[in-house]
């Protein structure tokens, strides 16, 4: 898969004084700078992925600061600016009286052929949401998104660019973005509103927007969807679960809500009577997790794994990497917590083999669910095999053998014995016990102890989403609820009125 990078790197050396910028055109290794640093009374640095350099032994001075400013574009609201018909970003640093003190100059650059790795999914027409850790190249595939959407398939594409990031600063977008039209931000706060007008006002037939992060984005993102445009853009959060656990973004995947069921049917499903179900159809067809520059996961069918996922369970995603050759490889990898072979053990005790899993949380996993199973030593008194995927992946002896002799075989994600417990529900067929339907129990609890009389119920450490959902909870029995006590224990207490004290 062919790959250009271009940088317009003078066009920022330009811009720094003389015993600033002449270090770096000296330097061998410019094509790796990552940003230079403009701290008021310290050395000037350059920054790589691996190392930093200190450019000069003169302090940067006000003049130095002063210097840069007057050659690069106003800062805006979120005191970035740029350069004209470059990717370049500079950040400032201000004084409680607001004198620019530091400036993060950050090298911007084009990359073409980023996208070989998913072009069939952004050629279908689905909505994409790309999620990653900074600095995987999100906002760099989205540049280049834009541009094959309009240029190879002729798609009227506008682009929502808050601040620049996409296609640069001045009035005049980079050519990265080839005929794609670019809407700027004034002001980060109002990007949702711009959201909007790009689809009233230029009937685009793709959006293309990098980092949404509030709810009224997120509302106006479902708006867009809702009249059959397409949306390719990037959130905060590395992976879908994080999105499910996030109440701020959660619209984007359909909204997560609490539901009680009756006798009946909670029996039917043999689950708590109040259970999380997605409110509405997702936002975005399809999650690409990012990873890094040439690895991606990606959940083709975001209405299926969130159900998976609040039901305890988990559809795994399709992986695909480029390999040394710059061919694109694609692997789905065996169900997390689902049998190979397709079978269950309901009625069965189940001894299990692990393999590259930790023994003991294994152990403590079992007992913690009360299952009839039990951890062997030898795969031959094995009826299932619990494995990683990492181990799955790479197929050893152990795996091959089980799989010869059509043991099932159960791929974890992690070591983590809430995975393990999850895995041994399904094995028998039950619901899991998974974090989100305990926070509901130990809620319910709590409410039928405060009703029967008991002045306070202090419930056990939970995230701020979880917390969210036992308040709801608390206030649909007419009862007061509040969080206590520092992150990471921080919890809800659930009383009367009369009894907060």
């Amino acid at each position: 898969m062919f790959k250009r990078i271009t940088d317009d790197l003078d066009a920022l050396l330009e811009r720094f004084p003389s015993h600033i910028s002449q270090p770096l055109r000296e330097r061998e290794d410019r094509s790796e700078l990552l940003e230079v640093v403009l701290d008021l009374g310290r050395l000037p640095e350059a920054r790589y992925p691996d190392r930093e350099i200190v450019l000069s032994d003169q302090e940067i001075a006000e003049g130095d600061i002063e210097y840069v400013v007057s050659r690069i574009a106003a800062f805006g609201g979120d005191n970035r600016a740029g350069i004209e018909r470059t990717l370049h970003r500079i950040s400032a640093i201000r004084s409680r009286e607001g004198r620019i003190i530091g400036l993060t100059c950050r090298v911007g650059r084009a990359v073409y052929g980023t996208i070989g790795i998913v072009e069939d999914l952004i050629k279908s027409g689905k909505s994409i949401l790309l999620l990653g850790g900074p600095g995987v190249g999100k906002t760099t595939m989205l540049r280049e998104v834009a541009r094959v959407l309009a240029d190879d398939l002729k798609k009227r594409v506008v682009i929502v660019d808050t601040s620049n990031e996409i296609a640069g600063d001045g009035d005049i977008p980079h050519p990265a973005i080839g005929h794609a039209r670019r809407m700027q931000v004034t002001t980060p706060k109002l990007q949702h509103a711009v959201m909007i007008e790009a689809v009233e006002n230029h009937m685009p037939e793709v959006i293309v927007i990098d980092e949404i992060g509030t709810e009224l984005e997120a509302q106006a993102a479902r708006t867009i969807a809702e009249r059959g445009v397409q949306l390719i853009a990037t959130a905060h959060g590395n992976t879908l679960e994080n999105l499910i656990m996030n109440p701020t973004l959660s619209d984007l995947i359909g909204g997560i809500q609490t539901v009680t069921l009756g006798d009946e049917e909670a029996k039917r499903r043999r689950t708590q009577k109040s259970i999380l179900e997605r409110k509405a159809p997702p936002t975005f067809d399809i999650v690409v997790e990012i990873q890094d520059w040439y690895h991606v996961a990606i959940h083709s069918d975001v209405a299926a794994v969130v159900d998976a996922m609040l039901r305890g369970r988990a559809i795994q995603p399709e992986v695909r990497w480029l390999d040394e050759t710059a061919e694109v490889r694609r692997e789905q990898i065996a169900p997390a917590e689902e049998p190979k072979a397709g079978k269950r053990l309901a009625g069965k005790i189940a001894s299990i083999y692990p393999f590259g899993i930790n023994r003991s949380r294994l152990e403590q996993a079992v007992k913690s669910t009360g299952l009839p199973a039990k951890v062997v030593d030898d795969l031959g008194e094995a009826n299932l095999l619990m494995t990683l995927k990492s181990y799955y992946r790479r197929k050893p002896q152990p795996i091959r053998d089980a799989e010869a002799a059509g043991i099932p075989i159960y791929v974890l994600k992690n070591n983590k014995v809430s995975q393990m417990e999850r895995s041994l529900a399904n094995i028998f067929d039950v619901e899991t016990t998974d974090p989100l339907g305990l926070a509901i129990k130990e809620a319910e609890e709590a409410i039928a102890q405060v009703i029967g009389g008991k002045k306070v119920v202090e419930l056990s450490p939970q995230n701020s989403y979880l917390r969210m959902l036992q308040h709801q909870l608390a206030e649909r029995y007419s009862l007061q609820s509040q969080s206590t006590g520092r992150e990471p224990r921080r919890r809800v207490r659930i009383f009367h009125t009369s009894s907060k004290g």
